[in-house]
């Protein structure tokens, strides 16, 4: 007795899923999304038993990279509530572009009862070479998108070399108008108010305080979908992120490397830069934020006998604080590492201004020192000088015979190409090395300005130094003494305390004086 055929199958749900990664187009009447969903849908329409469901599934500008798309998760809700029965997509890629993303996917198809097709790829997942088939595609989808984002960041890297405005959101104080920045001067007032409040106050809090008590606000910024950030008030954050931005001073960052842009600067790079040494902690003249500024000789201290830093510390006894200067060493290695007890800070700081108070009442002791002071950034300015002349002729040099080196790449293989190759590695990373090299020169010659001011302040204080002492904030007190002192050696078995002076020079014997621990 012959068997009977089987029955057809019940109809199926079907569902089609169309992505393009950009939103470029999407306007248009036709677009890709429109002829992805056109393949699709005359595919279905073929198939018999098969059936569109009235639900629409478009992520227009939405990367295959992850699974963050509104219409995609909308579609796969649906087919966990068995509402679809097979899913239709014009290419594999559509769907996803991450190997590991699509396994999780076709995981759960399978638990919810569902399919996948793809109408322009044509195989079938029931057997072991299809879902091979289907992985080697996935494989290679994967790899496309890999190519695709190191050629981007290529060309990022390219035009962040070149001083070019990549894109994104333009900062407070610019806008972005042919794909370059330009500065929005209403705007760019507040960014040099915050750079000159900073100055003067040294805390981000404080500045975002002034500001937002004389009305201003941030950026306001509009999506190209038309929604917009409106403009709100100043934090300790939003105030930071603006002072550390190389853009201001008319640079453009490329990861740990500094890049003259084509935009205008709106503050100079010498305010710029004084501003991030007051951020980082250097400089003369710097309040440490969270660190007391009544302890003067932090960061001059040494032990005479292990030959470490002294650190300030402090203890309370009722509503007194004693303050005093303890050794590293001993700190962290205990009596074995250093036997150099704590020692008061007040009489240490007092020994040394006296000292300071002698030699200043010297003779010409103020002239001397700014002469030493300004022969000093003299010499140093010429330096730079000749190194700024020199690094572009010698970048020009190397990046003629990097040029050449590429030229005769195509003609070589084997051996000799790999060893081209490794030559040409070689040279980039020295070009990138010596463009290193020229933004530090640039920044270096844009603060010689702020060191001949500061060299203008020493020899004024110089001049009448007791009174100025006593009028002297904390904070400034410790910016003339480190201007002055090279370092205070303190020899607590013996109670002998060195201090050199810094103007002296190396080859100066430094003022010695015995004073009790």
């Amino acid at each position: 007795m012959r068997k009977s055929k089987p029955a057809l199958s019940d109809a199926k749900r079907c569902a089609v899923y169309t992505r393009k990664s950009t939103a470029a187009g999407l306007e248009m009447e036709f677009n890709s999304l429109d002829a992805q969903r056109e393949s699709c849908v005359s595919y279905v329409q073929r198939q018999p038993g098969w059936t569109l469901v009235d639900e629409s599934y478009d992520d227009g500008g939405f990367t295959g990279a992850n699974m963050e798309r509104p219409a995609f998760q909308r579609l796969l809700q649906d087919v966990d509530a068995g509402r679809v029965d097979v899913v239709v997509v014009y290419k594999v890629d559509r769907l996803s572009r991450s190997l590991l993303d699509f396994a999780k996917v076709m995981e759960r198809l399978n638990t919810a009862g569902a399919s996948f097709v793809s109408v322009t790829q044509n195989f079938s997942t029931a057997d072991a070479m299809g879902r091979l088939t289907l992985n080697m595609l996935m494989s290679f989808a994967e790899f496309e998108r890999e190519m695709i984002s190191e050629r981007t960041r290529d060309k990022v890297a390219a035009a962040r070399r070149k001083g070019l405005w990549t894109g994104g959101r333009a900062p407070l104080g610019y806008d972005v108008k042919d794909k370059r920045l330009v500065v929005n001067e209403y705007e760019a007032t507040v960014v040099r108010e915050a750079f000159e409040l900073y100055l003067q106050h040294q805390q981000a809090s404080t500045v975002a305080r002034l500001l937002n008590e004389v009305g201003r606000k941030t950026k306001r910024h509009e999506a190209q979908s038309g929604a917009t950030r409106a403009a709100r008030k100043w934090t300790t954050q939003d105030v930071l992120r603006l002072l550390r931005s190389p853009l201001y001073a008319g640079f453009v960052p490329y990861g740990d490397e500094m890049h003259p842009g084509e935009h205008s600067p709106i503050v100079d790079r010498a305010t710029f830069h004084q501003v991030q040494d007051m951020l980082e902690g250097r400089g003369p003249g710097i309040q440490y934020h969270g660190r007391n500024p009544d302890y003067v000789l932090r960061g001059l201290l040494r032990c005479g006998l292990c030959g470490e830093a002294m650190t300030p510390g402090s203890t309370r006894k009722g509503a007194r604080e004693y303050r005093y200067y303890r050794c590293i060493t001993r700190d962290k290695q205990g009596k074995e590492g250093c036997r150099a007890a704590s020692l008061p800070a007040a009489a240490l700081e007092d020994f040394v201004v006296a000292r300071l108070r002698e030699v200043s009442v010297g003779e010409g002791f103020a002239a001397q020192v700014h002469a030493r002071l300004t022969a000093r950034m003299e010499e140093k300015h010429k330096a730079l000088r000749a190194e700024r002349a020199q690094l572009p002729k010698d970048l020009g040099k190397r990046a003629g015979e990097s040029g050449k080196w590429v030229d005769s790449l195509a003609k070589l293989e084997g051996p000799a190409r790999r060893l081209l190759e490794e030559k040409l590695t070689a040279a980039e990373e020295e070009v990138a090395g010596m463009r290193k090299r020229l933004a530090e020169v640039e920044r270096a010659l844009d603060a010689m300005e702020r060191e001949k001011v500061e060299a203008e302040w020493v020899a004024q204080a110089l001049a009448d130094f007791d009174a100025v002492w006593d009028a002297l904030t904390a904070t400034n007190r410790g910016r003339l003494l480190r201007a002055l002192v090279g370092r205070v050696v303190v020899n607590e078995a013996t109670g002998q305390v060195d201090v050199y002076l810094s103007h002296a020079g190396e080859s100066t014997a430094p003022a010695r004086e015995e004073a009790a621990a």
